[in-house]
């Protein structure tokens, strides 16, 4: 039975602790420099409690690291150089060089690194991808993704873009099956005093433009895709998981069987060590959605100066 561990027990870890227990796995032990927080979690999934992340190297096979951004690349290199699987939320480091490090890293340890861009588990994109892989749409023209709402106090080491955008750049790429050949974006800062809390990207994939807004000051959360197609056009609802298609002549409801995306992102990642499969996004995959929203949050004068031709930068063999 593989091993697993998670290291940072915010809420998204806990929920990491809370699924490995339920699966087809052994959660050895939970890792956090809250104490408190620490036992309390480890009691409730009945496993052991350490204080120092080190310390799980010696007793794990795979590991979940979901702690701050900026210490991803820290963390996870120990990991995957001592051939430790990974788990790693996202984004896959703070910096491109670093998320290159830990794919190195990955590479000399011959461990698997998966990236936790969690929509990509999201039934309801899933779905969306196969009625667009099949050209019910016909030739796609706009995507339009919409991820805002309050801010969340827990994100404190990137701004909207990264922490927000990354998750709609990803599924950008995912639905189109390929790599933008540029990218627009505007943002800025309003509240937050290092980060930008609002902005708008515009990845342009040659006949189809994807534009995403993501911000921190929506009073009610929304997350909605709409892609408009030739044929017709479908409506996403990521928190729903309801997905609707209209065409010129009728409206359906499509058929999604509801689950959790996390424990689906989980289960893959068990299977993938399990058969030594590669992770659906794997360090290539994260690293080349952080390349993008990286150049994004670097631009901020106008729009029509900020173009970016990524086309090199994302052109990471794998």
């Amino acid at each position: 039975m593989i091993r697993v561990g998670v290291i940072g027990l915010g809420e998204i870890g806990q929920h990491h602790a809370r699924i490995y227990s339920q699966l087809d796995c052994e959660l050895v032990g939970v890792a956090d420099i809250d104490i408190e927080n620490g036992r309390k979690i480890s009691n409730k999934y009945r496993c052991r409690y350490y204080r120092d992340y080190r310390d799980l190297l010696m007793e794990v096979d795979a590991v979940s690291i979901a702690v701050p951004t900026s210490l991803h690349h820290e963390i996870a290199t120990p990991f995957l150089q001592s051939g430790i699987h990974c788990m790693v939320e996202k984004p896959i480091a703070a910096t491109v060089e670093e998320g290159k490090a830990l794919i190195e890293a990955a590479e000399f340890g011959g461990a698997k690194l998966a990236v936790g861009h969690i929509e990509r588990f999201n039934p309801a994109v899933q779905k969306l991808k196969s009625i667009i892989d099949q050209g019910t749409l016909g030739q796609l023209m706009i995507m339009t993704i919409r991820r805002v709402g309050p801010f969340v106090d827990r994100i404190r080491d990137v701004g909207v873009i990264i922490d927000s955008a990354s998750h709609d750049v990803d599924v950008a790429r995912y639905l189109m099956g390929r790599e933008p050949v540029a990218a627009f974006c505007r943002s800025g800062r309003y509240k937050h005093p290092t980060q930008e809390d609002h902005a708008v990207i515009v990845l342009d994939f040659g006949d189809t433009t994807a534009c995403i807004e993501a911000n921190w000051f929506t009073p009610q959360k929304v997350r909605a895709l709409v892609v408009t197609g030739s044929e017709g056009t479908a409506y996403l609802n990521y928190l729903t998981q309801a997905l609707t298609l209209h065409t010129a002549v009728e409206k359906t409801i499509v058929s999604v069987e509801r689950a959790e995306p996390l424990k689906q992102e989980l289960i893959h990642f068990i299977k993938c060590v399990k058969n030594g499969e590669t992770p659906m996004v794997n360090g290539y995959e994260g690293l080349r959605t952080l390349d993008i929203c990286t150049a994004a949050a670097k631009k901020k004068s106008n729009i029509l100066e900020d173009a970016i031709s990524i086309a090199e930068s994302v052109g990471l063999s794998n």
